[in-house]
């Protein structure tokens, strides 16, 4: 998810996003962990995208 799209969803939208991809990140790490994943890259994309998201909620909550 690009800076562009996060901007454009709602407070209530990007903590459910927050809430999945964080999940969606646990998940790659378990399965990281039991076998190699086959594009190790991926956890570095959901967790840049966790920040991204996370960014934003706290831009909010301050304004």
């Amino acid at each position: 998810m690009k800076q562009s799209e996060v901007k454009e969803l709602s407070v209530a939208e990007l903590q459910e996003e927050l809430d999945k991809s964080r999940k969606a990140y646990a998940d790659l790490k378990m399965a990281h962990a039991v076998s190699p994943l086959e594009n190790p890259i991926q956890l570095r994309a959901v967790r840049r995208n966790i920040a991204r998201l996370a960014t934003e909620l706290t831009k909010r909550e301050q304004q």
